[in-house]
């Protein structure tokens, strides 16, 4: 990062890290662009920068109209407790495991490409939903030059792989090839939260679990995933699954809810029993402020005091701002 950055450009920064929606994160790069120092140290950022406006522009005046029809999004809106991005080479079977997963249609096809554009589904767990978004496969035969823009909002991903393909590794080493052009990097650790590389704002680094399907193909999956660990050097942790019988689907989605450090938080008015019908989902480490910004911003910016029933409280105890919240609170928020 160079040095001399102005307190504007960091702030403008901040907000682009955070930022999730595609629009939102334009204007924070326009804002970076406008604050930042104009001297030799910044050109290369100012490049990035203006690649990244350029970018997103792009993807927001449309896809390009082919007759009646228009191309659908290549950026989804992340929606539920967390998004999470399903990656991986051809034929792996991510859309038929998406489909079995999330009710989708996802084109799954015994052939390679079915997906052309991102598909979302949603991943039920318990009383919340993870987002999952199946997405083009990554091969040097089928280049998607939006695949970085459409990673960015993820949470983590899935790096679906047939360990009983003959060329499943050659093809998963291209996809992280492929993926760290576009600078999408994906990584072992799950840190409950998402990862920001301190140098580089416009990196994409994805939590990462190898999910080996097509089991019911596969005589030895210990003894393949070892195998393809040994090869690859890749050590991401890993599940066994089967779109076509179901094995290991369940764990899934409780292995991703674990991980991503969802925090389901439920809301009363007062005098009145609180609604345990819809959990408001933020992450480990977020307070109640964060809270009342989810069911309104006017309530978060007049929030005088809450009060707090659960595992790590009294009930009814008052509360104040930055009171961090465990799974399954119910929060009463006061605001004046």
């Amino acid at each position: 990062m160079p040095a001399n950055l102005s307190p504007e450009y960091k702030a403008a920064e901040k907000e682009f890290r955070a930022a999730r929606e595609p629009r939102e994160r334009l204007a924070c790069l326009k804002e970076m662009l406008r604050t930042i120092p104009k001297h030799k140290g910044t050109e290369h950022l100012q490049g990035d920068i203006k690649a990244k406006i350029k970018e997103l522009t792009e993807e927001l005046t449309g896809p390009k109209k082919t007759g009646a029809r228009t191309a659908p999004a290549t950026v989804i809106r992340p929606e539920g407790a967390a998004q999470v991005a399903l990656l991986g080479p051809p034929n792996a079977g991510k859309s038929a495991l998406h489909a079995r997963l999330t009710g989708s249609h996802a084109a799954s096809e015994p052939y390679p490409f079915a997906t052309q554009y991102p598909q979302p589904g949603m991943l039920p767990y318990e009383d919340v939903a993870i987002q999952l978004v199946d997405l083009p496969s990554q091969s040097p035969e089928h280049p998607i030059a939006w695949i970085g823009n459409a990673c960015q909002p993820a949470d983590g991903a899935l790096l679906v792989v047939d360990l009983a393909h003959p060329g499943c590794v050659e093809e998963v080493v291209k996809a992280h090839e492929i993926l760290a052009e576009r600078r999408v990097v994906l990584t072992a650790e799950w840190p409950e939260g998402r990862v920001e590389d301190d140098d580089d704002p416009f990196t994409t680094r994805l939590p990462t679990l190898l999910v080996a399907n097509k089991t019911d193909l596969v005589a030895g999956i210990e003894d393949d995933l070892a195998a393809f660990r040994e090869l690859t050097g890749y050590d991401y942790p890993a599940l066994a699954t089967s779109a076509a019988t179901g094995t290991g689907l369940e764990e899934l989605g409780r292995w991703l809810f674990a991980k991503l450090g969802v925090v389901r938080v439920y809301t009363k008015i007062p005098g009145q029993p609180p609604d345990m019908s819809r959990p408001f989902t933020v992450r480990r480490g977020d307070t109640v402020l964060d809270v009342a910004f989810l069911v309104h911003k006017d309530i978060a910016h007049g929030f005088r005091y809450a009060r707090l029933w659960g595992k790590a409280a009294f009930d009814g105890q008052q509360v104040g701002r930055d009171h961090v919240v465990v799974d399954g609170d119910v929060v009463e928020l006061h605001a004046g």
